[in-house]
């Protein structure tokens, strides 16, 4: 009889193609609701949205999306993509995110972060620090902690 481990984690490549996007966020709903985590998939997909959109955005090439689990009952998010640059207030917890207009069409992901992630982050992963560098933005969201 096989056994299904508590602890998981999932990567998806994503080529920089503008469906790429959708289809790593209907990746992200199959995968809470196989793990039972659909009561988290509002917010993972919002933030998840957020970050893979500006990886498409921003990055020439491919991107990607890693999902894990955390314990005891939470999500690990995380996107990379190949430019190294980390978004305004993104770098520093204690840095106010820089307002945007209220006509803007961008400058708001940070605060839906803030407001939406119970932990988030960047860092430059080994894998990434090739001659163009790169970045890995995440964020962790635990069940029962919706806000």
């Amino acid at each position: 009889m096989a056994t299904v481990s508590s602890l998981w984690s999932y990567t998806l490549q994503l080529p920089h193609d503008p469906r790429a996007p959708g289809i790593a966020r209907v990746t992200l709903r199959t995968v809470l609701a196989a793990h039972g985590l659909t009561e988290l998939t509002p917010t993972a997909e919002l933030l998840a949205s957020e970050f893979l959109a500006n990886a498409h955005l921003h990055t020439k090439g491919s991107y990607g999306l890693r999902l894990s689990s955390t314990e005891p009952n939470g999500l690990y998010v995380a996107v990379w993509g190949s430019d190294p640059r980390l978004p305004p207030g993104f770098g520093d917890a204690t840095d106010a995110p820089p307002e945007a207009a209220a006509d803007a069409e961008n400058g708001r992901g940070l605060h839906l972060v803030r407001a939406c992630a119970d932990a988030w982050g960047a860092s430059a992963p080994p894998e990434l620090a090739g001659s163009e560098g790169g970045k890995l933005l995440w964020v962790e969201c635990q069940r029962g902690d919706l806000r």
